[in-house]
């Protein structure tokens, strides 16, 4: 069987004022292509397929519909509900996708049965795949009570938790004849975070897993939550397809790709990446004004870094070279450390206009035009 796995669309995001919309679309549109030409007998999304719990009609619309055209390729859909997703929200859409043919699990539901779902291709090749959402620490400890496993304990972490949910979830991987697999949202030890767009409380060593969770008679385990591409040692084989378009300047290095997965019930999987360039690229770049004026990216969005003195409408001179700039800052290398000014301010019998002065001093802030401003708005609220 063929699997296309994809995950963390964030569809509805929002870069530093900037709306990410029409890039979505195309990048979207580009994943369809892919399945179009590859024809997939399963499609896997794990998770994230919003940037927030409370999408927009437009975000939702969206969504929806590259689901459903990704299921008229003729594939097998399967999505689940990542840490930026609203669990509850997903699965009130679960009569539109049933009725859609599409498989959608947005929240661990009572019947873990309901996260077991079997399927056979065109081609006879039959499979199962278990399903788990993104789980909360406190929502682990509930899961396990739910599949009445053993009684969860107060030094039971959660890697304990959801190693018990995987194990309930995949105990019935020991037939032969029929391809394993597991789809999860979640952090696995070791691997390398995509850079910037996943949430940190949900990537720190309390929330991550090791890859032994997963049983190693799984062919293939498609993650979501990291943003990067790559795969991790385990059991079995443990990928992660990355977000199909780099969501913050955090993550511009990163390939925006979908994973193709080709595996029988007796053969190993065999895995390629299949690049998705839809989307503008995000880069950071530095320099004075003058180096500024000679950057050509004029289709990327920018980060920048300016090696000049804070002064009175730099950053509008800057949005003039660079019309792209989404975030302009002084080059951090230019901001002296805290107290290594030539004069540090003494509070004691000094005027707010004095410890202001050697504030911008300490700063290496020079504009004469600064200190008169805040000498009129000290009169002006002083009076």
């Amino acid at each position: 069987m063929k699997i296309l796995h994809t995950s963390d669309w964030h569809v509805g995001k929002v870069l530093k004022g900037q709306s990410r919309a029409e890039e979505h679309k195309a990048v979207l549109a580009g994943v369809i292509e892919i399945a179009r030409a590859e024809q997939p007998d399963l499609v896997i999304v794990a998770g994230d397929l919003y940037d927030t719990a409370a999408p927009t009609p437009e975000a939702t619309r969206l969504v929806t519909r590259a689901l459903t055209a990704l299921r008229r390729t003729g594939a097998d859909v399967v999505a689940i509900g990542g840490n930026h997703d609203n669990g509850p929200a997903l699965d009130a859409l679960r009569p539109w996708a049933e009725a859609a043919g599409i498989t959608l699990r947005g929240s661990v539901r009572e019947n873990p049965d309901e996260h077991v779902i079997d399927g056979t291709t065109a081609g006879g090749e039959r499979w199962r795949l278990a399903a788990l959402p993104f789980l909360s620490q406190r929502y682990a400890v509930r899961a396990v009570e739910m599949y009445e496993l053993t009684a969860a304990e107060t030094n039971q972490t959660y890697a304990d938790h959801l190693g018990r949910v995987i194990g309930r979830l995949t105990e019935g991987f020991t037939e032969s004849g029929r391809v394993h697999l597991v789809t999860a949202h979640l952090t696995v030890t070791g691997a390398a975070a995509g850079g910037g767009g996943e949430r940190d409380a949900h990537t720190v060593l309390g929330y991550a897993v090791p890859a032994t969770v997963f049983p190693g008679t799984a062919h293939y385990v498609a993650l979501g939550h990291l943003h990067r591409a790559q795969r991790v040692d385990g059991p079995c084989p443990v990928r992660y397809s990355g977000s199909p378009l780099a969501v913050d300047f955090g993550e511009q290095e990163n390939v925006p790709s979908v994973t193709v997965v080709e595996v029988t019930a007796d053969t190993a999987a065999r895995i390629r990446e299949v690049p998705v360039t839809a989307a503008a690229t995000l880069r950071t770049v530095r320099g004075t004004l003058a180096q500024l004026a000679e950057v050509a990216q004029p289709d990327a969005w920018l980060r920048v870094f300016v090696r000049e003195q804070p002064r009175a409408g730099l950053r509008e001179e800057v949005q003039e070279l660079l019309p792209r700039a989404l975030e302009i800052r002084i080059d951090p290398e230019l901001v002296p450390a805290p107290g290594s000014g030539t004069r540090v301010a003494q509070r004691s019998g000094r005027s707010p206009r004095e410890l202001f002065a050697d504030y911008l001093d300490s700063r290496g802030h020079a504009d004469d035009g600064v200190r008169e401003l805040f000498d009129e708005l000290f009169e002006e609220v002083d009076r």
